[in-house]
């Protein structure tokens, strides 16, 4: 695994990583509790070592993922096994034919790439039914505290990431693909240094809440309409 990879493994074995790792799929599995899962392929564009692919493929979806990085998807392939496709290319000219896949993923990828607008492009053209767009919020306390190129902050790699607000995101997807969010979702509204599993900072950063105040930030755009079907982990107790 080279550096860029385990250092991203690295951190989600952090507290603050898995932290964030678990109320982002919280947020994630809020985007896509609508959507029908069964024999649905869901493309990860930007998949690195296949985190959130797991949490596709746990909720049903049958998964693929590309990444340009050989080693983050060497990554993937250690984690999931047979159970995802995986392929090695650009997001911003990507290997498929129209309409290929039911759903693309592109979450937090978009803020490392040299044309965004392509890419998200590209996952419209070859996604049949709907896209998730995860991106984090320059309009927040996260960015300030990791993302603000602070003296002590310019080595990071998130301060050298583009963060995007709100509005750029919408108005770029809506270039891209002519349609407004069906749903839009944050999380994560303190800081890093509130990441941790104690109250009332637990109770204030799993809140899902609207777009414009957590630290991870994520819109929903469907092509098609559909039936709801009935959300994601909807029981927590056997129902009477």
């Amino acid at each position: 695994m080279d550096w860029d990879a385990l250092r991203y493994e690295q951190w989600f074995a952090t507290d603050e990583g898995r932290f964030a790792l678990g109320a982002e799929r919280r947020l994630l599995d809020s985007m896509v509790a609508e959507w029908p899962r069964r024999n649905q392929r869901v493309l990860e564009i930007g998949c690195g070592t296949g985190l959130f692919q797991q949490i596709l493929f746990d909720d049903g979806f049958s998964v693929a993922g590309l990444d340009k990085s050989p080693e983050m998807i060497a990554g993937a392939r250690r984690r999931l096994g047979p159970s995802a496709e995986l392929y090695v290319a650009d997001g911003s000219c990507l290997p498929f034919a129209d309409n290929e896949f039911d759903f693309c993923v592109l979450w937090t990828v978009l803020e490392f790439c040299l044309d965004p607008a392509q890419v998200l492009a590209e996952a419209a053209r070859v996604a049949a039914k709907g896209l998730l767009i995860g991106f984090l919020n320059r309009h927040s306390a996260y960015w300030l505290a990791r993302g603000c190129p602070w003296p002590w902050n310019r080595d990071r790699t998130l301060a050298q990431a583009r963060w995007f607000t709100w509005p750029e995101i919408r108005a770029m997807a809506l270039v891209q693909t002519g349609k407004t969010p069906a749903r839009t979702r944050s999380v994560l509204l303190g800081p890093p240094c509130t990441w941790r599993p104690a109250q009332p900072w637990k109770a204030v950063n799993n809140l899902v809440l609207p777009p414009l105040f957590g630290a991870i930030c994520a819109l929903r755009i469907d092509f098609v309409g559909y039936q709801p079907l009935t959300p994601i982990y909807s029981w927590s107790t056997e129902p009477g």
